[in-house]
């Protein structure tokens, strides 16, 4: 069984794509700068609606491609 969806869960899981560390990603910053694509978005959405965000689309995540937007749409916590 797959891990739930926590603040801790997404950054590990954006880091991870992005291969950097968790501590590295600023909550506010834009994650294209650090090299986002739409293909690694669309890893994420797949990786997060197993994990129970079964409504979650692409444009959820594409519009605001901010760690904190994502943890609040995912969790409701804080990055």
């Amino acid at each position: 069984m797959s891990q739930p969806l926590s603040p801790e869960r997404v950054r590990a899981d954006v880091a991870e794509l992005l291969g950097c560390d968790p501590a590295e990603l600023a909550a506010e910053a834009d994650l294209v700068d650090y090299g986002l694509d739409s293909m690694r978005i669309m890893t994420l959405v797949e990786r997060w609606r197993e994990a129970g965000a079964t409504t979650l689309e692409f444009p959820d995540l594409a519009e605001q491609p901010q760690l904190a937007h994502w943890t609040a749409l995912l969790t409701g916590g804080t990055a």
